[in-house]
């Protein structure tokens, strides 16, 4: 019978972990890329994030209304069935 070596799953990740870091060197990326990368991303400015948050508030209060709305139809139109029900079975 052949006997294996045990390896729990957290030596082998190190050890893949160690092999890659030796055979990986780290890349620069080209000075266009990053120069690329700063202009498409940017901080917006206080009032814009301002803007942005009353806007999902408003939003926020648009969606609480309608399930709000939405729970009262679906109660009266209950209320509505089980009094036609009760009226045929009970009279």
């Amino acid at each position: 019978m052949v006997r294996r070596k045990t390896i729990h799953p957290d030596q082998e990740l190190d050890k893949l972990e160690a092999h890659l870091a030796g055979t990986l060197r780290p890349v620069t990326p080209p000075k266009d890329v990053i120069h690329r990368l700063r202009e498409r991303i940017r901080f917006p400015q206080p009032h814009e994030i301002a803007s942005h948050l009353r806007g999902e508030w408003t939003k926020m209060w648009l969606v609480f209304g309608g399930v709000m709305s939405g729970f009262l139809v679906l109660i009266t139109v209950a209320r509505a069935f089980f009094y036609l029900a009760g009226r045929r079975h009970g009279g």
